[in-house]
């Protein structure tokens, strides 16, 4: 993926999720490490908080509809409570208010568990709710990262031509 390509190989994507797997791995272990010292209740909540309000009501829209197509909101919910920008605004807020403590451990081992152990990322608004293999993009991945394909053997290749730009008119 390049800031052209917004997009992953099946290779990348994989040390994309192993990535976020080590980070489950150093929160789980300072949590286990000062598992005496957690406040209980806070961690409870600081972990359900974000399904509660990100994923839950739009996963319920989702089941209920009988096209499948929900409102925006429900995206912008969900990447809003799964954001390790918000998440870490939170845990900010919190250590500024009440100090740190371990039980906000909770919220790192939340998004890594869910980008690592289940590959759930943020959510385009382009795509269904919930995971569905998307045709087209399974083609162009099969196309492009094949192992038949002439990336992998170091033959460079042309460049597609840019799409043409069409305005209407008013």
């Amino acid at each position: 993926m390049d800031q052209l390509n917004a997009f992953e190989s099946p290779t990348t994507a994989r040390i994309h999720r192993a990535e976020y797997l080590a980070g489950l791995a150093v929160s789980l272990g300072l949590f286990i490490a000062h598992i005496g010292e957690v406040r209980w209740l806070p961690a409870l909540i600081l972990f359900l908080y974000i399904d509660v309000i990100g994923y839950i009501p739009g996963a319920i829209a989702y089941r209920r509809s009988h096209t499948k197509k929900i409102h925006k909101g429900f995206y912008v919910a969900y990447n809003t409570m799964h954001s390790l920008l918000t998440q870490g605004a939170v845990v900010g807020l919190w250590i500024w208010i009440s100090g740190p403590e371990w039980a906000l451990l909770v919220i790192p081992i939340h998004l890594c568990a869910d980008r690592g152990v289940f590959g759930n990322f943020l959510k385009p608004f382009g795509l269904p709710f919930e995971p569905v293999a998307n045709q087209e993009f399974a083609q162009l991945t099969s196309k492009l990262f094949s192992t038949k394909s002439p990336q992998t053997t170091g033959q460079p290749q042309e460049p597609a031509p840019a799409p043409s730009v069409v305005r209407a008119e008013r």
